[in-house]
């Protein structure tokens, strides 16, 4: 094992959020195509470069795997909204062929994540650690509005 392999692990192991992408994609794996694969490898495809998303061509459809990626992504969060507050989250994604749409996150009556998604062809982050703190930023802040607003978050 290298050491980038032993410093990603320590990554997925400390990173609750990290953990929640993983549960998500395993979760949402009908065949078990993932069940042996390295919590590593599955976040792979969250991780591209500038120079990555340069090549990537915007003027196409959106591939089932980046919508893939980003419905995971999303479903962490809300997973990880749950475990802080103890109520329940649903996602929606509406994401248009050309890659434009948004991400709801809502909880009762109450929308607690609201991100525009442009460009989802590139959806990714420079490392996992941003992909970590990006999620749990997100995160921190639906918790935040069920806190302001608690009755509208119970329906």
């Amino acid at each position: 094992m290298s050491i980038t392999e032993v410093e990603s692990s320590f990554e997925v192991a400390s990173s609750l959020f990290l953990k929640a992408i993983v549960q998500q994609i395993r979760a949402n794996d009908p065949y078990g195509t993932y069940r042996n694969w390295s919590d590593e490898l599955l976040l792979k495809p969250y991780v591209v470069s500038k120079a990555q998303k340069r090549e990537i061509s915007v003027d196409g459809d959106v591939d089932p795997f980046t919508k893939g990626r980003v419905l995971a992504f999303y479903r962490a969060i809300a997973a990880r909204v749950e475990e802080e507050t103890g109520q329940l989250c649903q996602v929606v994604i509406d994401l248009s062929h050309e890659g434009f749409g948004w991400s709801l996150v809502f909880c009762g009556r109450l929308l607690v994540v609201c991100k525009t998604l442009r460009d989802a062809q590139r959806f990714g982050f420079d490392s996992l650690e941003k992909v970590a703190l990006e999620g749990e930023k997100i995160v921190q802040s639906g918790v935040a509005a069920i806190q302001k607003f608690p009755d509208a978050a119970k329906g």
